[in-house]
This record gives C-alpha cells, sequence and structure tokens, in this order.
C-alpha cells in the first residue's frame, strides 16, 4: 500500500465513523494489525524452522546411508582377514607337527595293526622254525 492509498482510506474512515470514534477504532485497528504482524512472523519463523529440521533429517538420512556403507565395508574386509589370519594359523599349526619329533615316529592306527601283525607272523614262522632246526640236530 502506498501513501495516497493510506490517506484515502483515512479520509474514508473520518468520513463514516466520525472525528470522535476515530482514535479508539485506530488504536484498535492498530492492535489487530500487530497481532497480525507478530501471528505471521511466528509462521514463518516455524516454517523456517520446519524447513531446516527437514534439511537436517535429510542430510542425517545421507550420512546414516554412508555409515551402513562403511560398517558393511569394515565387516567384509575384518571377515577376510580373520579367514586368512584362520588359514595362516593352521598352516602354521600343521608346519609345527612336522617339525617336532614326535610327529615323526607318529604312525596311523592301521599302519600300527599292519607292523604288529608283520612282527606275529614274523615271530611265529621262527618259532616254528626253532622247533624243526632241533628235531634235524
Amino acid at each position: 500500500m502506498g501513501f495516497t492509498e493510506m490517506m484515502l482510506i483515512g479520509i474514508v474512515a473520518l468520513i463514516v465513523i466520525g472525528p470522535e470514534r476515530l482514535p479508539g477504532v485506530a488504536r484498535t485497528a492498530g492492535k489487530y494489525v500487530g497481532r497480525l504482524k507478530r501471528f505471521m512472523t511466528t509462521v514463518k519463523a516455524d516454517v523456517e524452522q520446519e524447513l531446516r529440521a527437514d534439511e537436517l533429517r535429510e542430510i542425517l538420512s545421507q550420512q546414516q546411508k554412508e555409515l551402513d556403507s562403511l560398517k558393511d565395508t569394515i565387516s567384509d574386509a575384518g571377515k577376510s582377514i580373520e579367514k586368512e589370519a584362520n588359514s595362516i594359523d593352521a598352516a602354521a599349526d600343521l608346519a609345527s607337527l612336522d617339525e617336532t619329533p614326535a610327529a615323526a615316529e607318529f604312525q596311523p592306527p592301521a599302519e600300527i595293526l599292519a607292523a604288529e601283525v608283520s612282527e606275529s607272523s614274523a615271530d611265529a614262522a621262527s618259532s616254528a622254525e626253532e622247533p624243526a632246526s632241533k628235531a634235524k640236530t
């Protein structure tokens, strides 16, 4: 509103309301205009606050996605490192078994049984030959 429009409204109000009631009406009108301005300022601040909150939520969402991606990457790397460490430990255990003296003397049960059977059959054969040799002499 320009100055001429305000002057026109003031002249019409003076004619319609009258000079006695015009100051009271002007005060009341000013009071309502002030309330309206405060209300508009409050609404504007609320809208700006909501816009900032939406922007912050969007930034938080992006950060959460990046954090989840980073967690997955770290988890995958940890699993691969753990897998490599387990394979290295297993290789080290096998190498340490080969280096111990007990490992050289260790025979699986099937080999032990086969050796015992061959020893017992050799003993049986030698004991059978002894009486025959004594009988010949």
